[in-house]
């Protein structure tokens, strides 16, 4: 994710940021603009159609559906963005959790008890670092720097690796209850955190695995392209060749929304409108080092 000033109104007017939509619209503007100049040259200078022909009425029907190409634009971002700030609550609730369960180990465990602080102050922040790439698909073997838990090494890149490393967080909590070292009311009292991950990550695969149903998101694009591409067809009569500059902005505008709903919908991936997947699990993993010392 990309850390800009939303209050500085020239470099973000001027500057064309590398998630700018000019950059990937451009080939499609500029065929935008030769179909509306073949359009207005068709229209005024081979058939010599004047203002006064039935042709130019055909605005009144853009009027019309422009209304609903508007409301359905807006749905579809909000959509989109609503997407967004959800994975965002989960991230966030994740480095919450982290640190709560964080906090109740350091206080369950004795000082002395280097071995277990050093498999939670691991295994927590390692939980967020496996879920970024799984929720990216990139598949990465998850060592440590060191062999003295290598339970934590041997995770089946192939199954589920959330639910792997939480079911082995839970294992250990379950094996220090046992062992005695930590009472059946604190067990409980972590339990809810242990849970809480697993929630974390299924609300975080739904977001993921639920795209835009496809039906309504290829109706958006043809209803663009087609509401576009006809507007020279009745405007060239009254705003005649300017149509070549005025359609390409319709289309820029238009499109551009949609564009912008489909990257903030996903938001686990790597670019700039992205979730800072990176920068959170960072933070997560320095915090429980510094709860967890030593």
């Amino acid at each position: 994710m990309q850390i800009y000033n939303p209050k500085e109104w020239f470099r973000a007017t001027f500057y064309l940021h590398r998630s700018d939509t000019v950059r990937k619209l451009f080939p499609y503007l500029l065929l935008t603009a030769i179909l509306s100049g073949g359009i207005a040259y068709f229209e005024l200078e081979y058939l010599h159609l004047s203002e006064k022909s039935w042709i130019k009425n055909i605005t009144i029907v853009h009027s019309l559906l422009g209304f609903a190409l508007s409301l359905l634009l807006v749905f579809r971002t909000n959509t989109a963005y609503d997407r967004w700030w959800e994975a965002r609550k989960q991230w966030g609730m994740l480095t919450n959790i982290s640190r709560t369960l964080a906090f109740k180990m350091n206080a369950f465990l004795p000082e002395a008890d280097h071995v277990n602080r050093s498999f939670f102050r691991k295994a927590i922040p390692m939980y967020a670092q496996i879920m970024r790439n799984f929720l990216r698909s990139d598949y990465t073997t998850y060592m440590l720097d060191d062999n003295e838990h290598p339970e934590l090494g041997n995770l089946d890149l192939q199954k589920h690796t959330p639910n792997q490393l939480a079911a082995l967080i839970f294992k250990k909590v379950n094996s220090l209850y046992q062992a005695g070292i930590i009472s059946g009311d604190q067990f409980i009292i972590v339990n809810d955190e242990l849970q809480q991950l697993t929630r974390v990550c299924g609300a975080c695969e739904r977001i993921k695995n639920t795209p835009i149903p496809q039906s309504y998101s290829s109706f958006i694009k043809k209803f663009i392209v087609f509401y576009v591409f006809t507007l020279p067809i009745g405007y060239v009569f009254s705003i005649g060749y300017f149509v070549i500059a005025a359609v390409p902005f319709v289309f820029y505008v238009l499109a551009s929304l949609e564009l912008i709903a489909e990257s903030i919908e996903d938001p686990f991936g790597t670019d700039s409108d992205d979730l800072p997947q990176d920068k959170l699990m960072s933070n997560i993993k320095k915090h429980i080092h510094e709860i967890l010392h030593p």
